[in-house]
């Protein structure tokens, strides 16, 4: 290992694209997310079972064909031009399970939650030069993903790395989470006092990250597992990971200034992530929130990418979504507060991120401010 790969060089993120249920780019992002939260058409998964999903815009054509058009879109909006040996990494939950329910409805042969053929149709979409990597880990697919593009660039490995978040059209989703009785039939209230489960939300998103110095660096980054509850998050992990992130970092509570947390509407989960806040902030109470899911829903594998894209946005414009509606505003019981316009800080200089999955996957992040 060289010597500059021994002192693990700094990370940032130089380019950001992304499409959701607000539609192709920042630009209809930011449109939507400053009007309140728009309620999720519902998808009927089987006779008689509906439930809310924030799809994707409407494309033509085949589900690889989608698929493809989806990936170079967001890709294009970084504005990285892929070069030899630059690394691909990529993060999904449901994989092409889109492309097997579209398959068997043809009779056609095909096969399964592959990671590799996955990997290779998106590799073939984009005309990848250099290797690729796939992970699908449940619902932090995308942050393992980001994980190792900032591992692989901190060794020295290359100076420029892209993560893609995916998370395609298909009813298998959707019909496992209402099986395991985890979904609103409504909409996600995440930290309220009435909230009822997630509202499930398709997106794909693309981050460019590089050596070079940009505006934002991904100061800090860990993961800790805790499986004791498979589907559940736990306190103790969701404060293990953000401490183990902040001490990368070089930073403590005190120093943040604003969080996004996990925040998917789960009665549970909530409450878990909330004793965790509290816990890593103490007397001196947790900052600010600020989410995205109301908006376009858990997106799952793709979640951790998508909502770093849009959390970049708001950062870099200053611009803080639309308050909630009053059912929507957090538990006083949970003593949070989501970021309020007037009390939006002039600058902020360190943010804490969280993702959370299935199996004990407990994610966090330091995003830390440069110097202009």
């Amino acid at each position: 290992m060289s010597e500059q790969s021994a002192q693990r060089l700094p990370v940032h993120v130089a380019g950001r694209g992304l499409v959701s249920s607000l539609g192709w780019g920042w630009a209809a992002a930011r449109a939507a997310l400053q009007r309140p939260p728009a309620d999720a058409g519902c998808v009927e998964v089987a006779p008689g079972h509906r439930w809310p999903l924030h799809r994707l815009p409407p494309l033509p054509g085949p589900w690889q064909a989608r698929l493809a058009q989806a990936v170079r879109a967001v890709v294009a909006q970084t504005g990285l031009q892929p070069q030899p040996g630059m690394a691909l990494f990529i993060g999904s939950s449901s994989l092409d399970m889109g492309y097997e329910e579209e398959q068997a409805g043809l009779r056609a042969p095909a096969f399964a939650g592959d990671l590799h053929s996955f990997a290779d149709a998106v590799a073939r979409a984009l005309d990848w030069p250099g290797p690729v990597f796939c992970f699908s880990s449940a619902c932090t697919s995308s942050a393992q993903a980001l994980m190792a593009a900032r591992d692989w660039l901190q060794a020295g490995e290359g100076s420029d790395a892209l993560v893609l978040g995916v998370e395609m059209d298909n009813l298998f989703t959707p019909a496992g989470f209402g099986g395991l009785q985890l979904l609103s039939p409504l909409r996600a209230r995440p930290f309220g006092a009435q909230r009822d489960g997630l509202v499930l939300g398709q997106a794909v998103a693309a981050l460019h990250l590089c050596t070079a110095p940009t505006r934002w660096r991904l100061a800090g980054a860990a993961h800790a597992v805790d499986g004791s509850q498979p589907t559940g998050a736990a306190p103790q992990a969701i404060e293990a990971a953000a401490r183990a992130a902040l001490a990368q970092a070089g930073c403590t509570p005190a120093q943040l200034g604003l969080v996004k947390p996990q925040a998917a509407g789960s009665p549970g989960n909530d409450a878990a992530e909330a004793q965790a806040l509290h816990a890593l902030f103490g007397a001196q109470g947790v900052p600010p929130l600020i989410g995205f899911k109301p908006w376009i829903g858990h997106c799952m594998g793709a979640s951790a990418a998508v909502e770093l894209a849009l959390l970049l946005g708001c950062l870099e414009e200053r611009l803080w979504p639309a308050a909630l509606a009053p059912d929507a505003q957090p538990d006083p019981a949970l003593n949070l507060r989501w970021l309020a316009l007037h009390e939006a800080p002039a600058s902020l200089a360190r943010v804490l991120f969280h993702t959370i999955g299935f199996g004990g996957g407990h994610n966090a992040w330091v995003l830390e401010a440069q110097p202009s």
